[in-house]
């Protein structure tokens, strides 16, 4: 899989290394991501995403994984985190 934020949909940048002398050469900025298990409260379950350290905070700072994934947009998730989306929105309508 890609180096891609399930969540936030962060990815690699590219940019330079510039040394003292000003030389300039291509480098990588790699997301800061973790492997990690959140819970569901509405499904009652655990789920498996790819996360950036950023995203996470975001998902603990609106009050968990449902809350977040019903205010994120539809672009940004992974075809993972959209069908925990559909899960959620199913179980919250029934």
């Amino acid at each position: 899989m890609a180096r891609r934020c399930e969540l936030s949909g962060k990815g690699v940048m590219s940019g330079n290394n510039v040394s003292h002398a000003l030389n300039r050469t291509r480098r990588k900025f790699l997301p800061n991501l973790c492997n990690v298990t959140l819970m569901s409260e509405t499904l009652g379950r655990n789920v498996k995403l790819k996360v950036s350290a950023a995203a996470l905070r975001t998902v603990e700072h609106r009050g968990g994984l449902d809350a977040y994934l019903l205010k994120a947009k539809d672009t940004e998730l992974s075809d993972r985190a959209l069908s925990v989306k559909k899960e959620i929105r199913l179980a919250q309508a029934s």
